[in-house]
């Protein structure tokens, strides 16, 4: 099936309070976000024409502004109804939402104080972010050379677009090797999560995931962890070292791209697709999409 590049697809992006064709929903080379990473943005999933968890993702969009020192010209009604009506006005069934807020090109320097705030908001048939064998055997992942800073260094609990890249050069570096994607270790070595995903390990019949203390606590990380002790499986948060990956009997990654995927390799140990992270899956799934059937 063909790609289509991104910025050559049809339809429309609500863009600053107005739909705006697609092709021609672009903003000047000189934007402070571009050069000096003051944008924000977040990540939902349309099941069945309804988005997920709309509200907790635009509080955290605003959370994330707010830590940027950026002042959002919207309310957060007027962004949800934004994301709302742009499903509807591009028909997505089973899609992605993409809102963005940046800052734009009235100076061009590392102070930003008179730059105007452009809001954005896209969609996208997406069904699936990892393809269906992968999933079936579980993803590969390579440890990353670069590691999440430290939360006094740069603002780890707001989804900025800065703070994505050293999870790009991680990705591109595991898929040149072969590998899906990468696990990312923190500051003190341990383990934090994939370049966009929170991670979780199945031991001993439990769960155990990394505390959330210098990257995102993920909305679908909180769903899966509740929906975990409502089926009386024991969770545990706590901090996790690359040493214990050898424990672990299954290994799964949550996000609103990547649901609840398993992961079946990490660089050279392998681990099987096991019961509980099915069961995970299973209910995940039929608590976001009413129309979703095991197969």
């Amino acid at each position: 099936m063909e790609i289509i590049p991104f910025d050559k697809r049809i339809g429309f992006i609500w863009y600053n309070g107005k739909f705006v064709e697609w092709q021609n929903a672009t903003t000047h080379v000189l934007n402070h976000g571009l050069h000096y990473g003051s944008c924000v943005f977040e990540g939902l999933r349309v099941y069945g024409e309804k988005i997920y968890k709309l509200e907790k993702h635009t509080d955290r969009l605003f959370f994330s502004a707010h830590r940027m020192g950026i002042d959002v010209p919207y309310s957060k009604d007027e962004i949800n109804k934004a994301q709302e009506e742009t499903i509807k006005k591009m028909n997505i069934k089973y899609g992605y939402v993409r809102p963005v807020i940046w800052r734009g090109s009235e100076m061009m320097a590392i102070s930003a104080q008179k730059n105007k705030i452009n809001v954005a908001v896209a969609t996208w048939e997406w069904p699936s972010y990892f393809t269906k064998e992968d999933r079936l055997k579980g993803i590969s992942l390579q440890t990353a050379l670069w590691k999440r800073p430290p939360p006094d260094c740069i603002p780890t609990d707001t989804k900025a677009a800065g703070l994505y890249m050293i999870c790009t050069l991680s990705k591109h570096e595991a898929e040149k090797n072969g590998f899906t994607d990468a696990l990312m270790l923190d500051y003190k070595g341990r383990i934090s999560e994939s370049t966009g995903s929170n991670i979780f390990l199945v031991i001993n019949g439990e769960i155990h995931t990394p505390v959330p203390d210098c990257f995102l606590n993920g909305i679908t990380r909180q769903a899966v962890i509740e929906i975990a002790k409502n089926e009386g499986i024991k969770v545990i948060e706590r901090d996790i070292y690359p040493d214990e990956i050898k424990n672990a009997e299954e290994i799964f990654l949550t996000g609103s791209a990547v649901e609840v995927t398993p992961v079946g390799k990490i660089d050279n140990q392998t681990f099987k697709v096991g019961d509980i992270t099915a069961k995970i899956s299973s209910l995940y799934m039929k608590e976001v999409d009413p129309n979703y059937k095991d197969n």
